[in-house]
């Protein structure tokens, strides 16, 4: 990539800055790296909107879980912005009723107070098993649980539930891309990744081992060597 190429990451639900810090620092030898805000708004057209009014005028774009359904509409909306894509553990599909029920009892319960105790209760579904008492992780989880605060995951979890199917756009993809995902992610199955990767011409499938749904503090290196060889080539 050229070094002149501004990087811009886009976290997941519940998920702030905090996610990429373990990634950053081999990554921003590429070139800028920015951290979208993607907590103010309720739809995906109007957060994709909101990131795009603030991004460079081309960047490298990685989304990761919730980060990857904006990453598909930033592709709707300018698609010649983007250089490179990069989406892990996230999917293209649209949110099943079942999926939307959970998130509503969880949005229930986050206006009831009780956020801190909803994300804990899923923690152990977002790493591999061999880290479900990570206490370093939990904190991380807790720590970009008041990033977003209750408003905006309730304006997340909004956005998610409406998103489109993106499916029928992923032959339409031409710019390079990389999709990344864990061999034990019990969140966004390593299946869903693999569509995603046949559906995009010349995409790259990465599984990384003894990883859940968090790649970027479960395996630092391993999800940054992926992301700088995307970058690199």
């Amino acid at each position: 990539m050229n070094q002149t190429t501004p990087l811009l990451l886009v976290p997941g639900l519940a998920s702030s800055h905090r996610i990429y810090a373990p990634v950053i620092p081999a990554l921003w030898r590429f070139g800028p790296v920015m951290v979208a805000n993607h907590i103010r708004d309720d739809s995906m057209a109007a957060i994709a909107r909101r990131i795009l009014s603030e991004a460079p005028p081309r960047f490298a774009l990685a989304g990761h879980s919730m980060g990857g359904y904006v990453a598909f509409e930033i592709m709707r909306q300018a698609p010649e912005r983007v250089a490179k894509l990069a989406l892990i553990n996230t999917q293209a599909r649209p949110d099943t009723p079942e999926a939307t029920a959970r998130r509503r009892a969880h949005m229930a319960r986050a206006e009831r107070g009780e956020l801190r105790a909803v994300r804990e209760e899923m923690f152990p579904e977002l790493v591999h098993p061999s880290r479900r008492h990570d206490a370093n992780l939990l904190r991380l989880v807790h720590a970009q649980d008041e990033d977003v605060g209750v408003e905006g995951y309730l304006r997340q979890q909004t956005a998610i539930i409406a998103r489109v199917d993106s499916r029928p756009m992923l032959a339409t993809i031409e710019c390079p891309t990389l999709v990344l995902t864990g061999d034990a992610d019990n969140t966004i199955p390593n299946a869903l990744s693999k569509e995603m990767a046949e559906g995009i011409a010349g995409a790259r499938l990465v599984i990384l081992r003894e990883c859940g749904h968090l790649p970027q503090p479960e395996q630092p290196e391993a999800t940054a060597a992926a992301l700088s060889e995307w970058l690199r080539n």
